[in-house]
């Protein structure tokens, strides 16, 4: 079938192809051409119509472009602030569409070129195509005239047709955010990942048109409730308004990929935690790993696990992200020290699988808890972590702080100089933090949402007086001067730094390596989990979120008419 639909089809069963590849003879290849090989690739896609596929894909490292290669697509923080957007707007819905067989379609001035093994192609093309009598050292040469997966310009060659076809629709790529798309006059936008659309609209008839739009030239398929997009399930409450996004079954793959011995033992910490010593004037780091280096075969498996962690720890997960930095910072030369504390992890996300992130809606604002650890990382290095999450607008912006949302961005990072005080780490962070936060504003002011200065917490009272120039220069002078763009910012008020307590800092669980009890302690805050899905439907009810009652007659363990009563017991705090 996957041959069939790549060349120009074969019986019953797939009579016309793509003609993306052609089978030649291979004194027909150019000789300035160099073939590359053939990758056979499966994959197991339960919510699409083949479920269980074969893929022929091109070995991309082998192939010489000259053109440009890099495809703007949107990433996880642009498609959250989408999403928030669709809650947070009275009467928005949201759906998904995705073109089948993208690549494919998509012709090449220039073609490349294969060599397949006879063995591997099904007899019935063999017999079709007869391609005994063109095959060479049991070999046939396949030219290939369309884009093709694994081929490198594959994606912007796609993604370029793909927005020519669009914008005779007055459909178009906004100026700075990559993947955000908005109609000219239609009220209706959507955020683009290679072929799959997430697509905002508030009334029916515009969802259709870009449907229309695409099915003149793609074939598409559509889902109208717009519960699963980039491999994210989300559950949309439009009555309460919020949605709640999870990836269920993906952590269960992962451990049967990586053969976690069963039963284990249950580890609620993702990360090794050293207990500070109390009273001590000065805590040192840990010492180096001197423990014994892995062989090259498990240092590709240390990786590979980091690899499939990180893109569920950026979309939902957020409590991985200290220990995968770690980990990741030393991935390159892993040691037995590396074993240990990767099967810890393993542990931990088995002992905690199918995390969720609820949104609430809100006016968009977008808010940042900012903070830094000094000295906790090796090599004297310190860390630096950030919360960012939308809001409603409060007047004084920094105070007093609205309920928290959320995440749509967790910054978790080693800071790579070796700082000299922990007012110059706490510094450090608010320019990190900040800088990641300009192409959020920007994003939410193309979707539609102006922002004002946006306030940053921190716990610092030094890197606040830094950043808001009110205090005098002495020591401060060795500080970085990278650091001060912050300061900068702060004047043009696109920043509010402001002091909060380091207990109200949200930041600080993203800097620290800290003890099983307050990870427990703590994961509700992030996730959603049993114990705050009660408190989050009290807060629906108390910000006047919910359009209309539910129709069921109760919502997590309480009625409605019970939670009401109750709330009308209880003194305004």
């Amino acid at each position: 079938m996957e041959v069939a639909r790549l060349a120009q089809g074969c019986g019953p069963g797939m009579p016309a192809g793509t003609n993306t590849i052609f089978f030649i003879e291979h004194k027909l290849k150019p000789k300035h051409k160099k073939a590359t090989y053939l990758r056979i690739v499966t994959s197991e896609t339960p919510h699409k119509e083949e479920m269980k596929r074969v893929r022929w894909t091109v070995g991309g490292d082998r192939i010489q472009y000259d053109g440009d290669l890099a495809t703007p697509t949107a990433n996880l923080t642009t498609v959250k602030c989408h999403i928030n957007s669709v809650i947070s707007t009275p009467g928005a819905q949201y759906g998904t569409i995705d073109i089948k067989n993208f690549y494919l379609g998509t012709p090449m001035q220039v073609y490349e070129y294969m060599r397949v093994p006879l063995s591997v192609i099904p007899q019935a093309i063999i017999d079709h195509y007869n391609l005994e009598a063109i095959a060479q050292d049991g070999q046939v040469m396949v030219e290939i005239q369309r884009g093709m997966y694994g081929l490198p310009q594959s994606g912007i060659l796609a993604n370029t047709q793909l927005q020519q076809h669009l914008s005779k629709s007055g459909y178009t790529q906004v100026k700075h955010t990559h993947g955000l798309f908005r109609h000219k006059t239609r009220n209706i936008s959507f955020t683009l990942v290679v072929d799959d659309f997430g697509v905002k609209y508030s009334n029916r008839a515009d969802l259709d048109h870009l449907n229309q739009a695409l099915q003149t030239k793609y074939t598409t398929t559509s889902d109208f409730t717009g519960t699963l997009y980039c491999g994210l399930t989300l559950k949309w409450n439009y009555q309460l308004r919020y949605v709640d996004i999870s990836m269920p079954g993906y952590i269960e793959k992962a451990l049967q990929r990586f053969k976690l011995p069963s039963p284990y033992k249950q580890q609620h910490s993702p990360h090794a935690h050293i207990n500070p010593k109390y009273g001590a004037r000065v805590q040192f780091t840990a010492p180096p790993d001197t423990s014994p280096r892995l062989s090259p075969k498990e240092t590709t498996t240390i990786q590979e696990v980091i690899g499939t962690l990180l893109y569920y720890a950026r979309a939902v997960d957020l409590t991985l992200h200290v220990a995968l930095g770690t980990l990741g910072s030393v991935q390159t030369k892993p040691t037995t020290n590396t074993a240990l504390d990767i099967d810890r992890l393993l542990r931990y996300v088995a002992s905690h699988p199918d995390a969720t992130i609820r949104y609430h809606a809100s006016d968009m604002v977008l808010y940042i808890h900012s903070d830094a650890s000094y000295l906790s990382e090796t090599e004297a290095r310190s860390r630096a972590g950030g919360y960012f999450f939308l809001a409603n607008k409060t007047s004084p912006p920094a105070a007093p702080t609205p309920p928290i949302n959320g995440a749509i961005h967790v910054y978790s990072t080693i800071i790579k100089n070796v700082l000299s005080s922990a007012a110059e780490a706490e510094l450090a962070a608010l320019f990190l933090n900040a800088k990641e936060a300009v192409a959020i504003r920007t994003t939410l002011s193309e979707l539609g949402h102006p922002q004002p200065s946006t306030p940053i917490q921190t716990d610092n009272k030094c890197a606040a007086g830094i950043a808001n120039d009110t205090v005098k220069q002495k020591r401060s002078k060795a500080i970085d001067m990278r650091f001060y763009w912050i300061r900068d910012r702060v004047k043009q008020d696109q920043f509010l730094v402001h002091w909060q307590p380091g207990s109200e800092n949200l930041g600080d669980y993203f800097t620290k390596h800290f003890g099983p009890a307050h990870h427990q302690k703590v994961r509700p805050t992030y996730l959603v989990t049993e114990i705050n899905k009660r408190a989050s439907f009290q807060r629906t009810i108390s910000e006047g979120l919910l359009i209309h009652p539910p129709h069921n007659s109760a919502l997590c363990g309480i009625s409605t008419h019970d939670l009401k009563s109750q709330m009308q017991q209880q003194s305004p705090v």
